[in-house]
Protein backbone atom coordinates (compact mmCIF):
# COMPACT_ATOMS: atom_id res chain seq x y z
CA UNK A 1 0.00 0.00 0.00
CA UNK A 2 2.37 3.00 -1.33
CA UNK A 3 0.07 5.80 -0.12
CA UNK A 4 0.87 6.16 3.75
CA UNK A 5 -2.30 6.57 5.90
CA UNK A 6 -2.26 9.25 8.90
CA UNK A 7 -1.39 6.21 11.47
CA UNK A 8 1.69 5.67 9.92
CA UNK A 9 3.00 9.57 9.20
CA UNK A 10 2.05 10.91 12.64
CA UNK A 11 2.21 7.74 14.84
CA UNK A 12 1.80 9.28 18.51
CA UNK A 13 0.51 12.40 17.49
CA UNK A 14 -2.14 10.83 15.63
CA UNK A 15 -3.20 8.16 18.41
CA UNK A 16 -3.12 11.36 21.30
CA UNK A 17 -5.40 13.16 18.97
CA UNK A 18 -7.69 10.81 18.40
CA UNK A 19 -7.81 8.80 21.57
CA UNK A 20 -8.35 12.78 23.32
CA UNK A 21 -10.58 13.56 20.91
CA UNK A 22 -9.03 16.93 19.69
CA UNK A 23 -10.89 17.66 17.16
CA UNK A 24 -14.60 16.08 18.31
CA UNK A 25 -15.11 14.21 14.96
CA UNK A 26 -11.98 11.60 14.36
CA UNK A 27 -12.55 11.88 10.73
CA UNK A 28 -11.74 15.21 10.89
CA UNK A 29 -7.95 14.56 11.56
CA UNK A 30 -7.95 12.20 8.85
CA UNK A 31 -8.72 14.80 6.58
CA UNK A 32 -6.59 17.41 7.88
CA UNK A 33 -3.74 18.91 5.15
CA UNK A 34 -0.03 19.04 6.98
CA UNK A 35 0.91 22.57 6.78
CA UNK A 36 4.44 21.43 6.23
CA UNK A 37 6.51 17.86 6.07
CA UNK A 38 4.51 15.32 7.97
CA UNK A 39 7.98 14.01 9.07
CA UNK A 40 9.14 17.81 10.26
CA UNK A 41 5.76 17.58 12.15
CA UNK A 42 6.12 14.61 14.19
CA UNK A 43 9.82 15.52 15.10
CA UNK A 44 8.37 19.02 16.72
CA UNK A 45 5.69 16.80 18.01
CA UNK A 46 8.21 14.92 20.16
CA UNK A 47 10.18 18.09 20.89
CA UNK A 48 7.33 19.68 22.52
CA UNK A 49 4.93 17.43 23.73
CA UNK A 50 6.54 17.22 27.26
CA UNK A 51 6.82 21.23 27.66
CA UNK A 52 5.28 22.99 30.33
CA UNK A 53 1.87 24.36 29.16
CA UNK A 54 2.38 21.97 25.47
CA UNK A 55 -1.54 22.12 24.15
CA UNK A 56 -1.82 19.84 21.88
CA UNK A 57 -5.08 21.34 20.42
CA UNK A 58 -3.15 24.31 19.67
CA UNK A 59 -0.35 22.16 17.97
CA UNK A 60 -2.79 20.64 15.75
CA UNK A 61 -4.52 24.14 14.66
CA UNK A 62 -0.52 25.34 14.37
CA UNK A 63 0.58 22.52 12.16
CA UNK A 64 -2.73 21.14 10.36
CA UNK A 65 -5.58 23.00 7.92
CA UNK A 66 -8.46 21.02 9.42
CA UNK A 67 -11.46 20.77 7.00
CA UNK A 68 -14.64 23.18 7.09
CA UNK A 69 -17.59 21.78 7.96
CA UNK A 70 -20.68 22.95 6.61
CA UNK A 71 -23.77 22.42 5.14
CA UNK A 72 -25.22 24.07 1.78
CA UNK A 73 -26.44 27.02 2.06
CA UNK A 74 -28.95 29.05 -0.06
CA UNK A 75 -32.72 30.51 -0.38
CA UNK A 76 -35.45 27.88 0.72
CA UNK A 77 -36.42 26.44 -2.76
CA UNK A 78 -38.81 23.96 -4.34
CA UNK A 79 -36.96 20.66 -3.31
CA UNK A 80 -36.53 19.70 -7.27
CA UNK A 81 -35.06 23.00 -7.84
CA UNK A 82 -32.77 22.77 -4.36
CA UNK A 83 -31.39 19.53 -5.39
CA UNK A 84 -30.91 20.87 -8.97
CA UNK A 85 -29.21 23.55 -7.27
CA UNK A 86 -27.01 21.02 -4.75
CA UNK A 87 -25.48 19.30 -7.38
CA UNK A 88 -22.53 21.76 -8.64
CA UNK A 89 -22.45 22.62 -4.65
CA UNK A 90 -21.43 18.91 -4.01
CA UNK A 91 -18.67 19.15 -6.83
CA UNK A 92 -14.71 18.92 -5.87
CA UNK A 93 -12.20 19.99 -8.66
CA UNK A 94 -9.25 17.52 -8.59
CA UNK A 95 -6.35 18.00 -6.39
CA UNK A 96 -2.59 17.06 -7.19
CA UNK A 97 -1.19 14.67 -4.67
CA UNK A 98 0.67 16.26 -1.76
CA UNK A 99 2.73 14.46 0.63
CA UNK A 100 0.63 13.89 4.03
CA UNK A 101 -2.64 14.26 2.25
CA UNK A 102 -5.06 11.31 2.63
CA UNK A 103 -7.13 12.65 -0.34
CA UNK A 104 -6.49 10.17 -3.25
CA UNK A 105 -5.96 12.04 -6.56
CA UNK A 106 -8.49 11.99 -9.13
CA UNK A 107 -8.36 12.69 -12.96
CA UNK A 108 -11.49 14.04 -13.42
CA UNK A 109 -13.99 16.65 -10.77
CA UNK A 110 -15.88 14.89 -8.77
CA UNK A 111 -18.90 14.58 -6.17
CA UNK A 112 -19.20 14.11 -2.37
CA UNK A 113 -22.07 12.98 -0.22
CA UNK A 114 -21.94 16.35 1.64
CA UNK A 115 -21.27 17.01 5.66
CA UNK A 116 -18.14 15.22 6.73
CA UNK A 117 -18.06 13.01 3.95
CA UNK A 118 -15.51 15.22 1.17
CA UNK A 119 -14.42 12.78 -0.50
CA UNK A 120 -15.55 10.22 -3.53
CA UNK A 121 -17.32 7.09 -2.09
CA UNK A 122 -18.20 4.08 -4.03
CA UNK A 123 -21.64 2.82 -3.74
CA UNK A 124 -23.01 5.97 -2.80
CA UNK A 125 -22.00 7.33 -6.61
CA UNK A 126 -24.23 4.45 -8.19
CA UNK A 127 -27.20 6.26 -6.50
CA UNK A 128 -26.09 9.51 -6.80
CA UNK A 129 -25.47 8.91 -10.74
CA UNK A 130 -29.20 8.09 -10.96
CA UNK A 131 -30.49 11.77 -9.89
CA UNK A 132 -28.04 13.21 -11.99
CA UNK A 133 -28.93 12.02 -15.47
CA UNK A 134 -32.42 12.39 -14.28
CA UNK A 135 -31.21 15.93 -13.63
CA UNK A 136 -29.51 16.58 -16.88
CA UNK A 137 -25.91 16.60 -15.31
CA UNK A 138 -24.05 13.40 -17.88
CA UNK A 139 -21.27 15.46 -17.40
CA UNK A 140 -20.89 14.87 -13.41
CA UNK A 141 -22.05 11.37 -13.93
CA UNK A 142 -19.84 10.61 -16.85
CA UNK A 143 -16.70 12.42 -14.76
CA UNK A 144 -17.61 10.09 -11.56
CA UNK A 145 -17.64 6.52 -14.08
CA UNK A 146 -14.12 7.87 -15.15
CA UNK A 147 -12.70 8.19 -12.05
CA UNK A 148 -13.82 5.05 -10.85
CA UNK A 149 -12.35 3.68 -13.49
CA UNK A 150 -9.24 5.35 -13.17
CA UNK A 151 -9.25 3.66 -9.54
CA UNK A 152 -9.81 0.59 -10.71
CA UNK A 153 -6.83 0.49 -13.26
CA UNK A 154 -4.30 2.02 -10.30
CA UNK A 155 -5.31 0.06 -7.71
CA UNK A 156 -7.26 -3.07 -9.33
CA UNK A 157 -10.17 -2.40 -6.74
CA UNK A 158 -12.34 0.70 -6.10
CA UNK A 159 -11.72 1.62 -2.53
CA UNK A 160 -14.08 2.50 -0.22
CA UNK A 161 -13.61 6.07 -0.41
CA UNK A 162 -10.79 8.19 -1.98
CA UNK A 163 -8.82 8.30 1.33
CA UNK A 164 -5.28 6.64 2.00
CA UNK A 165 -6.84 5.06 5.06
CA UNK A 166 -9.56 3.43 3.04
CA UNK A 167 -7.27 1.77 0.53
CA UNK A 168 -7.57 -1.11 2.48
CA UNK A 169 -11.12 -2.32 2.01
CA UNK A 170 -13.86 -1.40 -1.05
CA UNK A 171 -17.37 -1.46 -0.75
CA UNK A 172 -20.54 -3.01 -2.05
CA UNK A 173 -19.63 -3.90 -6.26
CA UNK A 174 -22.04 -1.44 -7.90
CA UNK A 175 -19.46 -0.81 -10.91
CA UNK A 176 -21.49 -2.86 -13.31
CA UNK A 177 -24.57 -1.15 -12.37
CA UNK A 178 -22.88 2.23 -12.90
CA UNK A 179 -21.66 0.77 -16.35
CA UNK A 180 -25.10 -0.14 -17.21
CA UNK A 181 -26.43 2.80 -16.41
CA UNK A 182 -24.45 4.79 -18.26
CA UNK A 183 -24.81 2.62 -21.79
CA UNK A 184 -28.55 2.01 -20.99
CA UNK A 185 -29.49 1.61 -24.78
CA UNK A 186 -26.80 -1.44 -25.28
CA UNK A 187 -25.29 -2.53 -22.00
CA UNK A 188 -23.51 -5.66 -23.39
CA UNK A 189 -21.37 -2.49 -25.59
CA UNK A 190 -20.76 -1.06 -21.87
CA UNK A 191 -19.87 -4.11 -20.67
CA UNK A 192 -17.23 -4.65 -23.42
CA UNK A 193 -15.22 -1.13 -23.11
CA UNK A 194 -14.87 -1.99 -19.47
CA UNK A 195 -14.30 -5.32 -19.38
CA UNK A 196 -10.83 -4.91 -18.32
CA UNK A 197 -12.15 -3.00 -15.11
CA UNK A 198 -14.95 -5.58 -14.59
CA UNK A 199 -12.59 -8.58 -14.72
CA UNK A 200 -9.94 -7.01 -12.31
CA UNK A 201 -12.92 -6.24 -10.00
CA UNK A 202 -13.66 -9.48 -10.15
CA UNK A 203 -10.17 -10.72 -9.18
CA UNK A 204 -10.02 -8.50 -6.47
CA UNK A 205 -12.95 -10.37 -5.01
CA UNK A 206 -11.84 -13.81 -5.55
CA UNK A 207 -8.01 -13.28 -4.71
CA UNK A 208 -7.30 -16.92 -3.41
CA UNK A 209 -10.41 -18.30 -4.58
CA UNK A 210 -8.31 -21.57 -6.38
CA UNK A 211 -6.26 -22.36 -2.71
CA UNK A 212 -9.58 -22.37 -0.68
CA UNK A 213 -10.65 -25.46 0.88
CA UNK A 214 -14.25 -26.12 2.18
CA UNK A 215 -14.53 -24.93 5.46
CA UNK A 216 -11.98 -22.36 4.98
CA UNK A 217 -11.34 -18.78 3.98
CA UNK A 218 -9.08 -16.24 2.52
CA UNK A 219 -9.34 -12.47 2.39
CA UNK A 220 -13.10 -11.91 0.78
CA UNK A 221 -13.45 -15.24 -0.47
CA UNK A 222 -14.89 -18.30 0.98
CA UNK A 223 -16.35 -22.26 0.43
CA UNK A 224 -18.47 -23.56 2.81
CA UNK A 225 -17.95 -27.43 4.22
CA UNK A 226 -20.51 -28.45 1.46
CA UNK A 227 -17.61 -26.73 -1.08
CA UNK A 228 -19.73 -23.86 -2.03
CA UNK A 229 -17.45 -20.97 -3.32
CA UNK A 230 -18.79 -17.55 -2.25
CA UNK A 231 -17.50 -14.08 -0.60
CA UNK A 232 -17.75 -12.42 2.63
CA UNK A 233 -16.95 -8.57 3.36
CA UNK A 234 -12.84 -8.14 4.97
CA UNK A 235 -10.57 -5.30 5.36
CA UNK A 236 -6.59 -6.01 4.87
CA UNK A 237 -5.68 -3.86 8.00
CA UNK A 238 -6.46 -5.38 11.35
CA UNK A 239 -6.15 -2.05 13.38
CA UNK A 240 -8.70 0.53 14.40
CA UNK A 241 -10.26 2.36 12.15
CA UNK A 242 -8.05 5.73 11.62
CA UNK A 243 -11.37 7.71 11.18
CA UNK A 244 -12.74 6.19 14.25
CA UNK A 245 -9.75 5.47 16.29
CA UNK A 246 -10.93 6.04 19.59
CA UNK A 247 -14.80 4.38 18.74
CA UNK A 248 -12.45 1.14 17.84
CA UNK A 249 -10.25 0.93 20.76
CA UNK A 250 -13.06 0.68 23.12
CA UNK A 251 -15.22 -1.81 21.11
CA UNK A 252 -12.10 -3.75 20.82
CA UNK A 253 -11.64 -3.27 24.86
CA UNK A 254 -15.20 -4.15 25.97
CA UNK A 255 -15.06 -7.07 23.51
CA UNK A 256 -11.63 -7.98 25.20
CA UNK A 257 -13.19 -7.58 28.79
CA UNK A 258 -16.54 -9.44 28.24
CA UNK A 259 -15.57 -12.31 25.74
CA UNK A 260 -11.58 -12.31 25.60
CA UNK A 261 -11.83 -11.34 22.35
CA UNK A 262 -8.18 -10.40 20.85
CA UNK A 263 -8.69 -6.72 19.44
CA UNK A 264 -6.85 -7.17 15.98
CA UNK A 265 -10.20 -9.95 15.78
CA UNK A 266 -12.53 -7.56 16.61
CA UNK A 267 -10.90 -4.22 14.86
CA UNK A 268 -10.96 -6.69 11.34
CA UNK A 269 -14.56 -7.64 11.54
CA UNK A 270 -15.84 -3.69 12.42
CA UNK A 271 -13.27 -2.72 9.27
CA UNK A 272 -15.15 -5.19 7.15
CA UNK A 273 -18.28 -3.75 8.51
CA UNK A 274 -17.21 -0.75 6.91
CA UNK A 275 -16.67 -2.61 3.44
CA UNK A 276 -20.11 -3.51 3.41
CA UNK A 277 -21.48 0.17 3.98
CA UNK A 278 -23.86 -1.02 6.93
CA UNK A 279 -21.63 0.27 9.26
CA UNK A 280 -22.97 -0.12 11.54
CA UNK A 281 -26.31 -2.61 12.13
CA UNK A 282 -27.37 -5.46 15.06
CA UNK A 283 -27.13 -7.65 11.29
CA UNK A 284 -23.15 -8.28 11.82
CA UNK A 285 -23.41 -9.10 15.77
CA UNK A 286 -23.52 -12.69 17.25
CA UNK A 287 -25.48 -10.68 19.83
CA UNK A 288 -27.54 -7.90 17.77
CA UNK A 289 -27.62 -5.18 21.19
CA UNK A 290 -23.55 -5.40 21.28
CA UNK A 291 -21.09 -4.49 18.99
CA UNK A 292 -18.44 -6.03 20.80
CA UNK A 293 -19.70 -9.34 19.90
CA UNK A 294 -19.76 -7.85 15.94
CA UNK A 295 -18.75 -10.98 13.50
CA UNK A 296 -18.62 -9.60 9.92
CA UNK A 297 -16.07 -11.73 8.31
CA UNK A 298 -18.01 -14.98 9.61
CA UNK A 299 -21.06 -14.03 7.25
CA UNK A 300 -21.50 -14.83 3.95
CA UNK A 301 -23.52 -11.33 3.30
CA UNK A 302 -26.62 -12.12 1.09
CA UNK A 303 -26.32 -9.02 -0.69
CA UNK A 304 -22.68 -8.90 -1.84
CA UNK A 305 -23.25 -12.80 -2.60
CA UNK A 306 -26.16 -11.05 -5.26
CA UNK A 307 -24.14 -7.91 -6.62
CA UNK A 308 -21.26 -10.41 -7.39
CA UNK A 309 -23.18 -12.62 -9.48
CA UNK A 310 -24.62 -10.07 -11.38
CA UNK A 311 -20.96 -9.07 -11.98
CA UNK A 312 -20.19 -12.26 -13.58
CA UNK A 313 -23.03 -12.17 -15.58
CA UNK A 314 -21.91 -8.33 -16.93
CA UNK A 315 -18.15 -9.96 -17.32
CA UNK A 316 -19.89 -12.69 -19.62
CA UNK A 317 -22.35 -10.41 -21.60
CA UNK A 318 -19.19 -8.13 -22.57
CA UNK A 319 -16.61 -11.12 -23.20
CA UNK A 320 -19.57 -12.51 -25.42
CA UNK A 321 -19.65 -9.20 -27.26
CA UNK A 322 -16.21 -8.86 -27.55
CA UNK A 323 -15.80 -12.47 -28.96
CA UNK A 324 -14.19 -14.36 -26.56
CA UNK A 325 -17.09 -17.19 -26.13
CA UNK A 326 -14.92 -19.40 -23.78
CA UNK A 327 -14.63 -16.26 -20.58
CA UNK A 328 -18.52 -15.71 -21.82
CA UNK A 329 -19.39 -19.12 -21.26
CA UNK A 330 -16.96 -19.45 -17.93
CA UNK A 331 -18.38 -16.34 -16.33
CA UNK A 332 -21.95 -17.49 -17.17
CA UNK A 333 -21.80 -20.67 -14.98
CA UNK A 334 -20.05 -18.44 -12.40
CA UNK A 335 -23.04 -16.36 -12.29
CA UNK A 336 -25.58 -19.49 -12.70
CA UNK A 337 -23.43 -21.56 -9.75
CA UNK A 338 -23.92 -18.50 -7.18
CA UNK A 339 -27.92 -17.81 -8.44
CA UNK A 340 -28.37 -21.51 -7.33
CA UNK A 341 -26.24 -20.77 -4.02
CA UNK A 342 -28.45 -18.19 -3.20
CA UNK A 343 -32.14 -19.79 -4.29
CA UNK A 344 -30.31 -22.06 -1.36
CA UNK A 345 -27.59 -21.54 0.71
CA UNK A 346 -29.48 -18.11 1.42
CA UNK A 347 -32.97 -18.60 1.53
CA UNK A 348 -34.09 -19.35 4.90
CA UNK A 349 -37.07 -21.68 3.99
CA UNK A 350 -38.25 -21.95 7.64
CA UNK A 351 -38.80 -18.16 7.71
CA UNK A 352 -39.91 -17.46 4.26
CA UNK A 353 -36.85 -15.08 3.64
CA UNK A 354 -33.41 -14.73 2.27
CA UNK A 355 -30.82 -13.71 4.99
CA UNK A 356 -26.97 -13.83 5.38
CA UNK A 357 -25.61 -17.08 6.14
CA UNK A 358 -22.95 -17.90 8.64
CA UNK A 359 -20.87 -19.91 6.59
CA UNK A 360 -19.26 -22.19 9.41
CA UNK A 361 -22.42 -22.76 10.85
CA UNK A 362 -25.04 -22.84 7.87
CA UNK A 363 -27.96 -24.10 10.36
CA UNK A 364 -27.53 -20.34 12.50
CA UNK A 365 -30.73 -18.45 11.27
CA UNK A 366 -29.97 -14.88 10.48
CA UNK A 367 -32.50 -12.13 10.73
CA UNK A 368 -34.33 -10.41 8.13
CA UNK A 369 -32.70 -7.30 6.92
CA UNK A 370 -33.11 -5.13 3.72
CA UNK A 371 -30.46 -6.99 2.13
CA UNK A 372 -32.72 -9.95 1.16
CA UNK A 373 -34.24 -7.87 -0.94
CA UNK A 374 -31.17 -7.37 -3.40
CA UNK A 375 -31.54 -10.63 -5.29
CA UNK A 376 -34.68 -9.56 -6.45
CA UNK A 377 -33.17 -6.07 -7.56
CA UNK A 378 -30.92 -9.04 -9.37
CA UNK A 379 -33.59 -11.16 -10.90
CA UNK A 380 -32.04 -13.72 -8.99
CA UNK A 381 -34.49 -14.94 -6.97
CA UNK A 382 -37.35 -17.66 -7.97
CA UNK A 383 -40.91 -16.17 -8.20
CA UNK A 384 -41.84 -18.06 -4.83
CA UNK A 385 -39.51 -16.47 -2.95
CA UNK A 386 -40.04 -12.84 -4.60
CA UNK A 387 -43.73 -13.43 -3.49
CA UNK A 388 -42.34 -14.41 0.30
CA UNK A 389 -40.16 -11.52 0.28
CA UNK A 390 -43.00 -9.30 -0.66
CA UNK A 391 -44.94 -10.92 2.20
CA UNK A 392 -42.28 -10.34 4.86
CA UNK A 393 -41.56 -6.56 3.69
CA UNK A 394 -45.32 -5.84 4.26
CA UNK A 395 -45.30 -7.85 7.63
CA UNK A 396 -42.53 -6.65 9.09
CA UNK A 397 -40.07 -4.35 6.88
CA UNK A 398 -42.81 -1.39 5.65
CA UNK A 399 -42.72 1.48 7.82
CA UNK A 400 -45.11 4.62 7.79
CA UNK A 401 -41.91 6.73 5.52
CA UNK A 402 -40.14 3.54 3.61
CA UNK A 403 -38.55 0.71 4.21
CA UNK A 404 -36.67 -0.30 7.31
CA UNK A 405 -33.01 -1.35 7.01
CA UNK A 406 -34.36 -4.28 9.81
CA UNK A 407 -36.79 -5.44 12.44
CA UNK A 408 -33.52 -4.99 15.12
CA UNK A 409 -33.83 -1.66 17.49
CA UNK A 410 -30.07 -1.13 18.47
CA UNK A 411 -29.18 2.79 18.38
CA UNK A 412 -26.74 1.62 15.50
CA UNK A 413 -27.70 3.61 12.55
CA UNK A 414 -28.58 0.63 10.04
CA UNK A 415 -31.02 -0.47 11.88
CA UNK A 416 -34.72 0.55 12.72
CA UNK A 417 -35.79 2.80 12.67
CA UNK A 418 -33.93 3.74 10.25
CA UNK A 419 -34.43 4.11 6.59
CA UNK A 420 -31.89 4.89 4.16
CA UNK A 421 -32.03 5.93 0.37
CA UNK A 422 -30.05 2.72 -1.41
CA UNK A 423 -32.44 0.32 0.39
CA UNK A 424 -35.27 1.77 -0.70
CA UNK A 425 -33.99 2.02 -4.50
CA UNK A 426 -33.26 -1.54 -4.68
CA UNK A 427 -36.29 -2.77 -2.91
CA UNK A 428 -38.68 -0.84 -4.87
CA UNK A 429 -37.13 -1.76 -7.93
CA UNK A 430 -36.63 -5.43 -6.96
CA UNK A 431 -39.68 -5.99 -6.06
CA UNK A 432 -41.43 -4.13 -9.42
CA UNK A 433 -39.03 -6.73 -11.34
CA UNK A 434 -41.21 -9.67 -10.43
CA UNK A 435 -44.72 -8.19 -10.23
CA UNK A 436 -45.54 -6.32 -7.05
CA UNK A 437 -45.77 -2.75 -8.57
CA UNK A 438 -48.09 -1.11 -6.28
CA UNK A 439 -46.10 -2.41 -3.39
CA UNK A 440 -42.64 -1.15 -5.08
CA UNK A 441 -44.58 2.84 -5.31
CA UNK A 442 -45.82 2.70 -1.92
CA UNK A 443 -42.01 2.23 -0.47
CA UNK A 444 -40.98 4.75 -2.90
CA UNK A 445 -44.18 7.27 -2.26
CA UNK A 446 -44.23 6.86 1.46
CA UNK A 447 -40.43 7.77 1.45
CA UNK A 448 -40.31 10.12 -1.14
CA UNK A 449 -43.12 12.07 1.04
CA UNK A 450 -41.40 11.76 4.55
CA UNK A 451 -38.03 13.28 2.48
CA UNK A 452 -40.60 16.42 1.41
CA UNK A 453 -41.86 16.87 4.51
CA UNK A 454 -38.58 17.05 6.27
CA UNK A 455 -37.36 18.95 3.83
CA UNK A 456 -39.60 21.47 4.36
CA UNK A 457 -39.36 21.58 8.11
CA UNK A 458 -35.87 21.94 8.02
CA UNK A 459 -34.55 22.71 4.48
CA UNK A 460 -32.18 20.07 4.75
CA UNK A 461 -31.98 16.37 2.09
CA UNK A 462 -30.32 13.70 4.80
CA UNK A 463 -28.35 10.40 4.71
CA UNK A 464 -31.24 8.70 6.18
CA UNK A 465 -34.88 9.27 7.98
CA UNK A 466 -36.48 7.76 10.64
CA UNK A 467 -38.83 5.93 8.64
CA UNK A 468 -41.85 5.33 11.63
CA UNK A 469 -42.44 9.35 11.40
CA UNK A 470 -41.22 12.38 10.20
CA UNK A 471 -38.00 13.26 11.33
CA UNK A 472 -33.78 12.75 10.59
CA UNK A 473 -32.42 9.31 11.00
CA UNK A 474 -30.15 8.85 14.23
CA UNK A 475 -27.82 6.23 15.70
CA UNK A 476 -23.59 5.30 14.96
CA UNK A 477 -21.12 6.48 15.84
CA UNK A 478 -21.87 10.62 13.95
CA UNK A 479 -24.66 13.35 13.81
CA UNK A 480 -26.89 12.30 10.50
CA UNK A 481 -25.10 14.24 7.51
CA UNK A 482 -26.78 16.19 4.63
CA UNK A 483 -26.16 17.22 1.59
CA UNK A 484 -26.98 14.36 0.66
CA UNK A 485 -25.70 12.61 -2.70
CA UNK A 486 -27.48 9.39 -2.76
CA UNK A 487 -30.91 10.73 -0.95
CA UNK A 488 -30.95 13.53 -3.84
CA UNK A 489 -30.20 10.90 -6.48
CA UNK A 490 -33.18 8.53 -5.41
CA UNK A 491 -35.46 11.28 -4.40
CA UNK A 492 -35.47 11.94 -8.37
CA UNK A 493 -34.94 8.97 -9.58
CA UNK A 494 -38.34 7.64 -8.28
CA UNK A 495 -40.21 10.86 -9.09
CA UNK A 496 -38.86 10.25 -12.52
CA UNK A 497 -39.35 6.56 -12.91
CA UNK A 498 -41.11 4.14 -10.55
CA UNK A 499 -43.80 6.99 -9.31
CA UNK A 500 -44.68 7.50 -13.03
CA UNK A 501 -45.60 4.05 -13.69
CA UNK A 502 -49.54 3.38 -14.68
Amino acid sequence: MPDPTPYELYGELFVAVQMGRVCGDGKSFVDARPRSAPAAIRERFEAERHQPGFSLADFVHAHFVLPEHSAPAGPRLGIREHIRALWPLLVREPRPAREGDSLLPLPRPFLVPGGRFRELYYWDSYFTMRGLLADGRRDIAEDLLANLSHLLRTYGFIPNATRSYMLSRSQPPLFFRMVELMHASDPAGGFALHLDELRAEHAFWMDGEAAVAPGQAHRRVLRTGSGALLNRYWDDRCTPREESWREDVLTAEAARTAAGRAPAEVWRDLRAGAESGWDFSGRWCADPADMATIETTALAPVDLNALIAGLEEAIAQGAARRGDTAAAQAYEARAATRRQALQTLFWRADAGHFADLDWRNPGDPRPLTAAGLVPLYLGLATPAQAQAMAGQVQRHLLGANGLLSTTLATGQQWDAPNGWAPLQWMAAQGLARYGHAALARDIAERWCASVHRVYLETGRLLEKYDVTCDRPGGGGEYETQDGFGWTNGVYVAFKESLLQAP
